[in-house]
């Protein structure tokens, strides 16, 4: 179902805020919810998403990140020549995926893992120094004033 409202007059007088229009005429919500996922924060600045990719190898898998996107792609290998299988009923899905997920600025992947049909990817926001507020004291020190007459 589609937003009834219309966005139009105030995207014409913003700039940079695309990404948030689209995501209210959307709803924020996507068609596609496989494979699930879930996010935790670990701490202040951890978290971890874990994805359930049951039958899927890590080879199978293609993690990356890039600027302010992470996405995470699945596609199974071709069945090998020979293979014999006859299914007689097949609930596992191991159909192709790709999940993308919105990260914010300084956030980072650390280390990410596949056991037991879950892959972990665990993320970390790094602000740099030069970003990190910063206390000024107040009557700091005075300004330095040469003296010509003793040069």
């Amino acid at each position: 179902m589609r937003n009834s409202f219309d966005w139009t007059p105030y995207r014409r007088s913003t700039v940079g805020f695309d990404r948030l229009f689209d995501f209210l005429e959307t709803g924020g919500s996507t068609a596609e919810n496989y494979p699930p996922f879930d996010i935790e924060r670990l701490g202040d600045d951890h978290f971890r998403i874990t994805v359930a990719v049951a039958g899927f190898k890590s080879q199978e898998i293609d993690i990356t990140a890039q600027q302010n996107m992470l996405t995470v792609s699945g596609r199974k290998a071709p069945a090998a020549e020979g293979d014999t299988r006859q299914l007689l009923y097949s609930g596992i899905a191991t159909r192709a995926f790709e999940r993308r997920f919105q990260l914010a600025d300084f956030v980072r992947v650390d280390v990410a893992d596949l056991a037991d049909g879950l892959l972990t990817i665990d993320l970390v926001r790094e602000v740099p120094e030069a970003m990190k507020p910063h206390k000024i004291a107040i009557g700091g020190a005075q300004p330095v004033i040469e003296d010509k007459k003793a040069a």
